[in-house]
């Protein structure tokens, strides 16, 4: 554990390190492009964080391999080799993109042979724990697709949700963390080594994620652009892919007792199916989402909109900030309740603790539709947002611009204090109004491109 540990620090301390050089070069470069209509930051952000991301994966592979027990994963495994060499030619393809923005299609193409190369190497799914048929083995062209398949998912679904400053880097790290978890407890509890070489990776894919966030957090100094939201998209699914196919269920002897005891002792077998899929769950719902609203559009699946989850969730009045938070809520609960069951799915006040963080989950999310107000006398007590809108003499009370009123959800229809004016005279626009006026100029505009 001290060695991971190492390697983690190392990772983070030098991704936080090189951040701020590759911020200044990225300006030089011109890697900062103009805010587009989709966007949610309002100055342009330089891109290429995933440079500093790389290095720091290297540096954590470079330490491993030096150390003590780390390095028989190096030696026994061709596996950290592989991960190595499918991060460098999706990096690149990453760095490409953020500086001349190249096609989707080139980029699909590049994730598939960065996933070929990892397939040429050995980190390739050989078999699969299949429910009430037991362990399936695979043949090399059905590896080949499912590994390909997994890793492009995965990667594209991370790509997707990064749309909000800290957004991507702080759900990879905390599904990276459950993992992390799992993976080590496969290998320190059952003693299987074929487990020690997705440990290593989620414990170098938390240092990236850690190392980027504290410049990546709102509002963001530097984004990671797809050069780094491809590579930890490529780290994530290579250990899902170590930890599911390298993995020989049989090893861990769970076949024992009762037929009630061996159902029990069987689930950390069928957590490998469950868990690629929970800690990219919110990602991989968003990427479905969009590829269906766009498709039913008429629109291209790679066609960029506002209608991801993060957007909704602005749309519905959560800050940028709070709507980081809940996101990051939903994944600690997907990852981590998934890890529990694991560990113990035979306790009901697991399944209950999951219940009831949902409901906190739904109640957080539709907060912005029963924010309270004060009474009167009690307003001097509480924030501004808690108080009830007054008109100062000689002013009235008029809603919000009827495009708003419209389109908006009811929690999004502000009130507003404008003097008291004769038909014809312009209106005198306040911070919420001007901010709302763009909102609807910008829908417009999308409408108008649809």
């Amino acid at each position: 554990m001290r060695e991971y540990l190492l390697t983690l620090c190392i990772t983070a301390a030098v991704t936080y390190l090189l951040t701020g050089p590759v911020r200044k070069f990225a300006i030089v470069a011109g890697a900062m492009p103009e805010i587009r209509a989709r966007d949610v930051h309002r100055e342009p952000t330089p891109r290429l964080g995933g440079i500093a991301m790389f290095f720091g994966l290297c540096a954590g592979l470079l330490v491993a391999d030096h150390l003590t027990n780390l390095n028989e994963v190096f030696e026994k495994s061709n596996e950290p080799r592989a991960l190595l060499s499918g991060a460098a030619l999706i990096w690149l393809i990453g760095v490409l993109d953020d500086k001349f923005e190249i096609d989707a299609l080139i980029k699909l193409g590049g994730q598939m042979i960065a996933a070929g190369v990892m397939v040429m190497q050995g980190l390739t799914i050989l078999w699969l724990p299949i429910p009430l048929v037991g362990t399936v083995a695979l043949t090399q062209w059905q590896g080949t697709l499912l590994t390909v398949a997994l890793v492009v998912i995965t990667i594209n679904a991370v790509n997707f949700v990064d749309g909000l400053d800290g957004l991507a880097a702080g759900m990879v790290c905390i599904a990276s963390a459950a993992f992390f978890m799992y993976a080590y407890r496969i290998w320190y509890s059952y003693g299987i080594e074929a487990a020690a070489p997705a440990t290593l990776f989620a414990a170098i894919l938390m240092g990236m994620c850690l190392g980027f966030l504290p410049h990546n957090m709102h509002p963001a100094r530097i984004f990671m652009g797809d050069s780094g939201s491809m590579l930890i998209g490529l780290v994530l699914a290579a250990g899902a892919i170590s930890i599911t196919g390298q993995v020989d269920p049989d090893v861990m002897k769970l076949f024992s007792g009762s037929e009630r005891n061996a159902v029990h002792q069987m689930v950390p077998v069928y957590i490998p199916l469950v868990m690629p899929l929970t800690i990219i769950a919110i990602p991989a719902a968003d990427l479905v989402l969009a590829i269906v609203r766009r498709t039913w559009r008429g629109q291209s699946p790679f066609a960029a909109d506002r209608g991801h989850l993060h957007h909704r969730l602005l749309e519905i009045g959560h800050s940028h900030s709070r709507a980081v938070l809940i996101m990051y809520f939903w994944s600690a609960l997907i990852g981590f309740g998934a890890l529990a069951y694991s560990v113990n799915a035979a306790s009901m006040w697991i399944v209950l603790g999951v219940v009831f963080l949902s409901a906190i989950g739904l109640l957080l999310l539709l907060l912005p539709r029963f924010t309270p107000r004060a009474p009167r006398w009690a307003e001097s007590f509480v924030p501004p947002r808690y108080r009830r809108p007054t008109a100062a003499p000689g002013e009235i009370l008029v809603s919000a611009p009827a495009a708003v009123a419209v389109s908006a959800a009811p929690s999004e229809r502000v009130a507003e204090t404008v003097p008291a004016r004769e038909p014809g005279v312009p209106r005198t626009l306040h911070g919420s109004t001007a901010l709302s006026e763009r909102t609807a100029r910008l829908r417009t505009q999308e409408r108008e491109r649809a």
